[in-house]
């Protein structure tokens, strides 16, 4: 395998690599069982993988309108990394749904 043209800041291996692809295709294909199980077994492999907490926040938020949830795994994604401004940008998206401040 070439290995992603973008930076590889969180050192993900490439089986991580190919299973976040894999569960975002789904997510494009509205097949959202598939792209959950995939998911939540990066989560279980890799608890605090940040890449993935946020494709399951985003995923939470846009494609099962889940806010709550899509909020808990941007509060993660922050616990762990303060300065991500992805997960701040989307938490406070999802919050304002919810009419949280």
């Amino acid at each position: 395998m070439a290995g992603p043209t973008w930076r590889n800041i969180y050192e993900l291996n490439d089986q991580q690599i190919r299973d976040l692809g894999l569960a975002e295709d789904h997510m494009e294909l509205m097949e959202i069982s598939e792209a959950e199980s995939i998911l939540l077994k990066l989560i279980d492999d890799s608890p605090d993988c940040i890449p993935v907490l946020n494709v399951m926040g985003h995923m939470q938020g846009r494609y099962l309108s889940d806010f709550e949830n899509a909020i808990n795994y941007y509060d993660k994604v922050l616990k762990l990394e303060p300065d991500n401004a992805w997960a701040r940008d989307e938490r406070r998206r999802y919050q304002r749904y919810l009419n949280y401040d």
